[in-house]
């Protein structure tokens, strides 16, 4: 079995990865049990972070090493909070699920008074077999939908109960694991991942 490093400790995101690539033969290990710090996301794009802290797992782990850069980009906000979605809400936060609740807070208070509530959550994975690899593998997804005004749902984490599908009368939080993954922007992404690997993690 291929160990794969993956460059977060979000536990959401590891469960979710985890299933997506089990059948796949590959162990995914979180860079925190490897004690490797968080690196630092500097960048304006999803991909250029992403590919950061990819390189940044890999060169401490010596392993191969993939990361994911997401967030939810809002029409009427001009794309925001975008790539500064996990910490939209500025402060020190006692933990993540404080953390989302007060950049969800914050994401609302911004939209009081729009009428366009579109958005759609963006989601790029990269996986570098080392750290200086040239080559590294790219795989991206986006999901549609609204932000509504009250929170639905018990599952997801981030922006999901408020994260509203039309075509599914439900939230994002509203889905059971398997039905998030069949059509999330990190389900799309981790599918085409899957595709580039199909034919096993190519020699560095």
């Amino acid at each position: 079995m291929r160990k794969l490093v993956l460059a977060s400790g979000n536990p959401g995101k590891l469960r979710e990865f985890r299933q997506m690539l089990g059948p796949l033969d590959v162990e995914v290990v979180p860079q925190s049990e490897l004690g490797i710090a968080d690196a630092d996301e500097p960048h304006e794009t999803f991909v250029e972070n992403a590919l950061a802290k990819a390189r940044h797992a890999s060169r401490y782990s010596g392993l191969p090493a993939f990361a994911d850069d997401s967030g939810i980009c809002v029409s009427a906000l001009n794309g925001a909070p975008g790539v500064f979605s996990a910490r939209y809400a500025t402060g020190a936060a006692a933990g993540r699920e404080e953390q989302d609740r007060r950049n969800n807070e914050k994401l609302l208070d911004e939209l009081r008074a729009k009428t366009d509530r579109s958005a759609h959550y963006y989601c790029v994975i990269v996986l570098v077999r080392h750290a200086e690899d040239p080559e590294p593998l790219i795989a991206e997804g986006r999901w549609f939908g609204q932000v509504t005004a009250s929170p639905r749902g018990a599952n997801g984490f981030g922006y999901d109960p408020y994260f509203l599908l039309p075509e599914l009368g439900k939230t994002a939080a509203e889905l059971a694991p398997d039905e998030k993954n069949a059509v999330s922007h990190r389900g799309q992404a981790l599918r085409g991942l899957v595709q580039l690997l199909r034919h096993g993690l190519p020699a560095s």
